[in-house]
């Protein structure tokens, strides 16, 4: 029997299976970590735990030139853009990195360096309480980072933090992206994959089973990327209305500040800004009530969209700017 192209609903089926067979893995290790050598440690370690099996899992199967046990639930085998061989070693050995190597170590060095810049902005505010306290010292991610943030200037902190946050926001968009590309064309169900060019071939099963069903997968691809499309509208917005925010700052950060002063002391109110610690210049209340500076409050939302005291969350732009606010 000739193999045909596997659909995409096989390989949704294969990676569902093989979500659930390294989640019972990444159990069973971190149970028996959590065993040997308690909670503490099990929290600590966590994530490298998980890391190790899923490692662990696509090192006996992929790499070692077998099927996971996905691809043998839905009969289909691995092959490489010619559709002819299965994947050589180093393009196997690609796809695993790319698949769990990869996305562990962006997503530490992307947490370590918004911490080290966090925690480096806030040593001037000593009414603020660092992120990046409690975290040990032993990741050679942090120590090459906190070497390499130290050469930069309070600019350039700035733009890497600002950065930082702009990738955070980039990496699972361009994930929903691939996954509605997936929907439409029906071929690469992972990013690893598609980066790699590993494609599948099914055997078994009726001829044109998987064709079907590709039109209801490629509608439900269209819904994707319209959800996606107005998602990013919507964080597109919500940038706007923060540089609208900062702009109204500059126009009106130079309005006299002196006059306001007077009233407040003649009227025996001395209100500070828990952010600066000096009076406050242009009050804006949070939507929890509490007031700050405009531009001390702006200037940390840029890195936390929470209040700096009871640390209810908000969008920047339910920030309320009290023209004439003298109490």
């Amino acid at each position: 029997m000739a193999a045909e192209p596997a659909g995409p609903a096989r390989l949704v089926r294969c990676g569902q299976k093989d979500d659930l067979y390294r989640s019972g893995l990444r159990s069973g290790a971190g149970a028996a970590l959590h065993g040997l050598a308690g909670a503490r440690q099990w929290l600590e370690w966590r994530r490298e735990v998980e890391l190790l099996s899923d490692v662990a899992y696509f090192v006996l199967t992929t790499l070692s030139g077998y099927q996971t046990l996905g691809e043998e639930y839905v009969n289909i085998v691995q092959v490489d853009p010619t559709k002819k061989r299965v994947p050589s070693f180093l393009r196997r050995a690609i796809f695993v990195s790319l698949h769990t190597v990869v996305p562990y170590c962006l997503e530490k060095a992307l947490l370590h360096l918004e911490r080290e810049l966090q925690a480096e902005a806030d040593e001037d505010r000593p009414l603020q309480s660092s992120p990046a306290l409690g975290w040990s010292s032993r990741s050679l991610i942090r120590s090459w980072i906190r070497q390499q943030a130290g050469h930069l200037t309070e600019q350039q902190k700035k733009v890497v933090l600002q950065s930082v946050h702009v990738l955070k926001q980039v990496v699972p968009l361009l994930h929903r992206l691939h996954l509605a590309l997936f929907y439409m064309e029906g071929t690469f169900y992972h990013l690893a994959k598609r980066i790699t060019g590993i494609t599948y071939l099914r055997f078994g099963g009726l001829q044109g089973e998987d064709q079907s069903i590709r039109a209801s997968y490629r509608f439900l691809g269209i819904i994707s990327l319209f959800h996606l499309l107005l998602t990013i509208g919507v964080q597109l917005y919500s940038f706007k209305q923060r540089q609208r925010g900062r702009q109204e700052w500059k126009l009106h950060r130079n309005l006299p500040h002196q006059k306001s002063v007077t009233k407040e002391k003649a009227a025996g109110r001395h209100s500070r800004c828990t952010l600066c610690l000096e009076e406050r210049r242009h009050t804006t209340a949070t939507p929890c009530g509490h007031l700050f500076c405009w531009e001390c409050i702006m200037e940390w939302c840029n890195t936390r969209t929470e209040c700096p005291l009871c640390r209810e969350k908000f969008h920047p732009q339910k920030l309320i700017y009290l023209r004439h606010y003298q109490l």
